[in-house]
């Protein structure tokens, strides 16, 4: 009797606050079974430095490498929790998809040719593991003249979609994507734009939390309409689909280069003007692309700020915003369980990636596989 295809899952997001993973069975591969999660916290100083690598610094290449290392690590512990808490052997494992941690993603062209980094060491994984790995999803669909982002909508469209109604999913991670999953089988998806990246930041600046606990400061505050107009002016969120950005975009730099403009902001008004930037870059997204959609799936660490999700109901009054736990995947598992899945399609040689969604060539084998 053949064993189960288990398959891990490792994602450490443009959040930066820790790696989740996930344990899973992909005996019916478009709604795999959760058997496992784990978190493991970043340490600050890791997230510090792949925070400055993000931009050009001093000696990044050297530093580039030993922040990767430094993450494999965390990742290869997240296995380990994940083996123990299953009681499983690494053999009993097909293999590991491990995502890495985008510090460059230029999709545009420089020279005829886009690209994506992220930093990884997936031989290091292999090693320290005993398992297959699959790395480096979003390259082979940047060559085929794709934005290599978000790689999530084609899983979603096997995990959430229905043949009766539009179903729209919003991930808000350190930046937000939607996609947009029509019943005859059409499947969009796109970068919104920030997510908790520029919320996250101001809180731990202003407040030494690494993040706004149920958005209740940002709730405290007052939204600065101004600010928040000229923050909606920027250039991405009027590009047409398909389109995808992150953190080269989306920094401190950026958004200090718009505080400048204001003076004596309160530090509450600016988060609360902030936390509505992510809301209405993601509801002007919903509206003009996911107007039929009766459903909004919520997934991600955003899913659980309570102020955020009550100002997209207040938003969408027509539209049932839930949690993506509500239709049986906890919101930081998803993400997790999607590079399981993307790690699955590769080892079986089936392509994984949406022209439709990314603007590739066409539909490509995602992933690099490093043996055990």
């Amino acid at each position: 009797m053949s064993k189960a295809p288990l398959y891990i899952g490792l994602m450490s997001g443009t959040s930066m606050d820790g790696v989740d993973g996930v344990l899973a069975d992909f005996t019916t591969p478009s709604r795999p079974q959760v058997l496992a999660h784990a978190f493991v916290p970043m340490p600050n100083t890791l997230a510090v430095e792949l925070l400055a690598l993000n931009s050009p610094c001093d000696n990044e290449l050297h530093r580039a490498a030993l922040a990767a290392n430094a993450l494999i690590r965390l990742y290869a512990q997240v296995v380990d929790t994940l083996l123990a808490s299953s009681r499983l052997g690494a053999q009993a494992i097909t293999a590991i998809g491990a995502h890495g941690q985008t510090v460059r993603h230029q999709p545009q062209l420089h020279d005829g040719t886009g690209y994506t980094l992220q930093l990884n060491n997936p031989a290091l994984l292999a090693e320290l593991t005993g398992i297959d790995v699959v790395a480096d999803f979003r390259s082979r669909d940047v060559a085929a003249g794709g934005q290599g982002a978000p790689l999530v909508p084609a899983f979603h469209k096997g995990l959430f979609g229905r043949t009766d109604q539009t179903v729209a999913v919003l991930n808000i991670g350190g930046i937000s994507n939607l996609s947009v999953l029509h019943p005859d089988g059409r499947v969009q998806g796109w970068d919104c734009g920030p997510g908790n990246a520029l919320m996250d930041h101001w809180c731990l600046q202003h407040t030494g939390q690494p993040f706004d606990r149920d958005g209740a400061w940002a709730a405290s505050g007052t939204v600065v309409p101004d600010l928040l107009g000229r923050l909606l002016r920027e250039d991405y969120l009027h590009q047409t689909p398909p389109k995808s950005t992150g953190r080269d975009l989306f920094n401190p730099p950026w958004l200090q280069a718009h505080l400048s403009h204001f003076a004596d902001l309160s530090a509450v008004d600016v988060q609360a003007t902030l936390t509505a930037f992510t809301t209405q870059a993601c509801l002007n997204d919903v509206r003009q692309h996911a107007a039929d959609a009766r459903q909004l799936i919520v997934c991600g660490g955003g899913a659980l700020n309570l102020h955020l999700m009550q100002s997209l109901q207040q938003g969408l009054p027509g539209v049932e915003v839930i949690s993506s736990e509500a239709m049986g995947l906890p919101p930081l598992q998803v993400e997790a369980t999607a590079f399981a899945w993307l790690a699955y399609k590769c080892m079986q040689r089936e392509t994984a990636s949406l022209p439709s969604v990314t603007g590739a060539q066409g539909a490509r084998v995602l992933g690099a596989i490093y043996p055990r």
